[in-house]
């Protein structure tokens, strides 16, 4: 009976980190779109801004999962994502060509709201089995969801090459319902009568954390919460822009379609890499070290793809977009860590749709880029904005202190 309880944790920790893989595929736009400019001759700006709404509609839904889940409960909230989700890319799959309206409403609207809803009441029920990994836990999860441009985005780049683009929508749209479906069947809250392994205590890094359940209310007025705010909003806003349009930034300097697809998988490698190395060092140097690494790892990342875009360099591309990889990986982590560890368990699902937030100013800096990238007809202007972006994310890091 002694081991029942760990056992069950990391089985629903497996079925997340199997749905979030799945849900995840919203990262594979820089394949997803290729066949839609192509198909109607869709501008790169309008086929950004469908990046941008469905990065807020993600976030959107993220707080509706907030809000929602203690009133209907994981169940009635998964399947809510399910509909939402797989009926939008399944629609997107019957696209006219006609307006670039349907594609915001049904990939940009359902698709990200239902991904986002389902994002947090994943998270947000898998977590509370973990109060002791905080970190590991939170890493995993956004390893399977960073990891999906890779699996899903390759298969449905295997789809878009064979039988075509609207078969390869219609069929993620077909498994990321089933996915979410049977999550909601299977997943489960721990129980109030639930014992679980207690966080371990850290000698030396009590002024890392605040150990208070804060309402929303709360966190929102301590200095704290807008420092790590505005700082993963310039951590994420690197990786995200870079992800929009990394398969077109590898082509520029060398790398032929084929590869240039590749890369975008390897990107979402080490962005699943990331996440979980990153959830790891959380839990073992505490909080101010691992943001440490991360701000050093996004000015890395933002300073090799400048230099290669400058350099016209292939090798450095690969660098930098396993840097950015990494990087990007360590901001969904280091959110749903920092909110756990300083606000509290007993608010965890809103305080972390709050702080997930960060997502839609991340996503207007990939829709800027895209037009600085038309303007100035090269990425060297785009890239040095997200080089001074890192730059940024180190200050506002440094400057987080507990009251």
């Amino acid at each position: 009976m002694k081991n029942e309880i760990p056992r069950r944790r990391w089985a629903y920790l497996s079925l997340g980190i199997a749905a979030l893989l799945f849900a995840g595929v919203i990262y594979a736009w820089s394949i997803l779109k290729t066949p839609l400019g192509e198909a109607f001759g869709w501008s790169g700006k309008e086929l950004a801004l469908n990046y941008t709404l469905t990065m807020w509609c993600f976030c959107l839904g993220g707080f509706g999962g907030g809000l929602l889940g203690k009133r209907l409960g994981s169940r009635i909230c998964l399947l809510l994502a399910a509909l939402l989700a797989g009926g939008g890319f399944v629609l997107a799959s019957r696209l006219s060509g006609g307006s670039v309206l349907p594609l915001y409403l049904c990939y940009g609207g359902m698709g990200g709201l239902g991904i986002g809803l389902a994002y947090n009441v994943i998270i947000s029920t898998v977590n509370r089995w973990f109060p002791d990994k905080k970190g590991l836990c939170s890493g995993a999860l956004m390893m399977g969801f960073g990891a999906s441009a890779l699996v899903v985005g390759k298969l449905a780049a295997a789809l878009i090459e064979g039988p075509g683009w609207r078969t390869a929508y219609l069929w993620v749209g077909i498994a990321l319902g089933v996915v979410l479906g049977l999550t909601a069947l299977f997943l489960r809250a721990p129980g109030s009568d639930t014992v679980l392994p207690a966080p371990a205590a850290r000698q030396g890094r009590s002024d890392e954390v605040e150990t208070l359940e804060c309402t929303t209310g709360q966190m929102l007025r301590r200095p704290s919460f807008w420092l790590a705010f505005f700082c993963i909003v310039c951590l994420s806003a690197v990786g995200s822009t870079v992800f929009s349009f990394a398969r077109d930034l590898s082509m520029s300097v060398g790398a032929e379609a084929g590869f240039a697809t590749t890369l975008v998988g390897v990107l979402s490698i080490c962005n699943g890499l990331g996440r979980i190395l990153i959830g790891s060092l959380f839990d073992r140097l505490g909080r101010k070290r691992t943001m440490l690494t991360a701000n050093i790892l996004t000015i890395l990342a933002a300073g090799t793809t400048l230099l290669a875009a400058v350099l016209h360099s292939l090798p450095l591309c690969v660098a930098g977009l396993c840097l950015t990889g990494f990087s990007y990986g360590s901001s969904p982590t280091i959110s749903s860590a920092f909110t756990a560890s300083f606000y509290g368990a007993k608010n965890f699902p809103l305080n972390f749709s709050v702080m997930n937030f960060n997502l839609i100013p991340a996503a207007l800096t990939a829709t800027a880029a895209g037009g600085l990238l038309e303007s100035s007809g090269g990425f060297t202007v785009p890239l040095a904005l997200l080089a001074g972006l890192a730059a940024a994310s180190l200050a506002l890091s440094l400057l987080i202190r507990k009251p």
